[in-house]
């Protein structure tokens, strides 16, 4: 029951994360486009993803730690679980895009806090970017080997 509760809300979410990613990036991108100034709003919209994308990576690690029987059987034999596509992904490959992901967001925060204000949009369009595919190379998309439902009820 708890499973299904948090696994929900960890569906949900993930809209809302990859929305404020998009809106970061593209804020970004047209902002380094125009050359224009860095603004309090790009910062605003590059902390909500970062913030967004934290609180989805630590309800995915609750899932993936103590809730998801998937990683409780991978875990239970990995030798087995590596031949298993559909386990590997649950135990491998989700988690280090993720990892991945929420690594390029805060080093891309932490390198628009050191860039001079002509590089800031151009370094925030790079990282968060580079972030958003690696997280759409994780998500478990409908028809893949690990697919699940876009949304859940």
């Amino acid at each position: 029951m708890l499973y299904a509760i948090v696994l929900t809300i960890q569906s949900w979410l993930r809209w809302i994360v990859l929305l404020a990613g998009i809106a970061a990036f593209i804020r970004s991108a047209i902002g380094a486009g125009r050359q224009a100034a860095w603004t309090p709003t790009d910062d605003r919209a590059g902390l909500w993803f970062s913030i967004l994308l934290d609180v989805q990576v630590l309800v995915g690690l609750a899932l993936y730690v103590f809730l998801s029987p998937f990683t409780h059987a991978a875990f239970g034999n990995i030798g087995e679980a590596m031949r298993n596509s559909g386990l590997r992904f649950w135990l491998v490959e989700h988690l280090t895009g993720m990892i991945i992901a929420i690594g390029l967001v805060h080093i891309g925060r932490s390198r628009l806090r050191k860039a001079d204000e002509r590089r800031r949009h151009r370094t925030a369009s790079i990282f968060y970017g580079l972030a958003l595919l690696a997280m759409a190379i994780s998500i478990p998309w409908p028809g893949t080997h690990a697919g699940r439902p876009l949304l859940r009820w």
